[in-house]
C-alpha cells in the first residue's frame, strides 16, 4: 500500500519517515488493549490493573464478564505501514472514572479508530461523541467477539448515528492482519478528506 502521497499538516508526506499518532477509543472491554497487542511492531506498552468493584455501577459486563483487568491510563504501541509512515498507537481507558485523561491523549493525534462491541453498542456512543467533540477524523471498527450477532454494517451505523462519510468496517482485534487493515482504512479515510479539502480551497 502506498501512501507517500498522503499529505495532511502534522503527518506524513515527502522525503523520509514521518510518524503520526493515531488514538484507539472506545468503550470498556471494546477491546483496544487487544488491537494494540496484536498489531504493534513493539511489544507494547500496557497500563493494565486488575479490575475492581469501584466501576461496578458504570460498567456493565454483559458480555465481558470474564474481564479480570482493565486500562487505567494508556496503552501504546506501534506499527510501519511502509517504509515512508510509522504509527504511533495510543490506546485510550475505557472505565468512566478514566475519561477525564482523553483530553490529554488526544492532542496531536491526527485521527482514530473507534472500537464497537456490538453486543453493548452503548458502550461506544461517548467515544464517538468524543471524536465529534474534538474534531478528530475517526473509522469505526466493530470487533466481532465469537457470540456476535452478525449485523449489517448499515444498521450499525443507523443505531450508532454514524455519518455518510465515516467507514464502518468489521474486525478482530485479536488478529495483526485484520487490525492493520483497520488502520489502513483509518489512513485512507485521511487522504480522502485531506485530497477534499485541497480541492475546496
Amino acid at each position: 500500500m502506498d501512501f507517500k502521497g498522503f499529505d495532511q499538516p502534522g503527518g506524513p508526506g515527502s522525503g523520509g519517515t514521518r510518524s503520526v499518532k493515531v488514538m484507539i477509543a472506545g468503550g470498556f472491554g471494546t477491546g483496544k488493549t487487544t488491537m494494540v497487542r496484536s498489531v504493534s511492531d513493539i511489544k507494547p506498552l500496557t497500563t493494565e490493573e486488575t479490575l475492581t468493584q469501584a466501576s461496578a455501577a458504570d460498567d456493565h459486563l454483559i458480555g465481558v464478564a470474564d474481564k479480570t483487568e482493565t486500562t487505567v491510563s494508556l496503552d501504546f504501541g506501534k506499527i510501519s505501514l511502509n517504509e515512508s509512515l510509522m504509527l504511533y498507537l495510543f490506546g485510550t481507558p475505557g472505565q468512566e472514572r478514566f475519561w477525564f485523561l482523553w483530553n490529554g491523549l488526544f492532542k496531536g493525534a491526527l485521527g482514530a479508530i473507534v472500537l464497537v462491541d456490538t453486543r453493548r453498542l452503548a458502550s461506544s456512543f461517548r467515544a464517538i461523541e468524543e471524536m465529534e467533540r474534538q474534531n478528530v477524523p475517526f473509522v469505526v471498527a466493530l470487533n466481532v467477539f465469537p457470540d456476535s450477532k452478525d449485523y449489517p454494517v448499515e444498521e450499525i451505523r443507523d443505531a450508532l448515528d454514524i455519518p455518510a462519510n465515516i467507514p464502518v468496517v468489521a474486525c478482530d482485534a485479536r488478529d495483526r492482519a485484520s487490525s492493520r487493515d483497520v488502520l489502513v482504512a483509518l489512513i485512507r479515510h485521511l487522504k480522502d478528506r485531506s485530497a477534499v479539502a485541497l480541492e475546496s480551497r
